[in-house]
C-alpha cells in the first residue's frame, strides 16, 4: 500500500506557491479594472459635454433663427421670444 500523504501537509507545501502566483494575479486583475472603470467614467465625462456643447448649439441657432435674444421671466425661466413655458 502506498503511504498516505495527509492533506494538511499538502496544504502547507501549496500554500506558499500559491500566495506567490496568485497575489500577483489578483492584484494585476484588480488593477486592470480599476483602470477600465476610470476610462470608462472618463469616456462618460466627454460624452456629456459633448453633447452639451451641441444642445448649446442647437439652441443658439434656434434663437438666431426666431430673431430674438432669449427672455427671462420674472421666476428665472429663460424662454424664446414669443414663445410661453406652461
Amino acid at each position: 500500500m502506498p503511504p498516505v500523504v495527509p492533506p494538511f501537509l499538502i496544504g502547507l507545501i501549496t500554500a506558499p506557491v500559491l500566495k506567490r502566483v496568485v497575489k500577483p494575479l489578483v492584484r494585476g486583475v484588480v488593477m486592470t479594472s480599476v483602470g477600465l472603470a476610470l476610462e470608462v467614467r472618463r469616456a462618460a465625462v466627454e460624452t456629456g459635454a459633448q453633447i452639451q456643447d451641441l444642445t448649446a448649439e442647437v439652441v443658439a441657432e434656434k434663437q438666431a433663427r426666431s430673431g430674438g435674444a432669449p427672455r427671462a421671466k420674472a421666476d428665472g425661466v429663460v424662454t424664446a421670444r414669443g414663445a410661453g413655458v406652461g
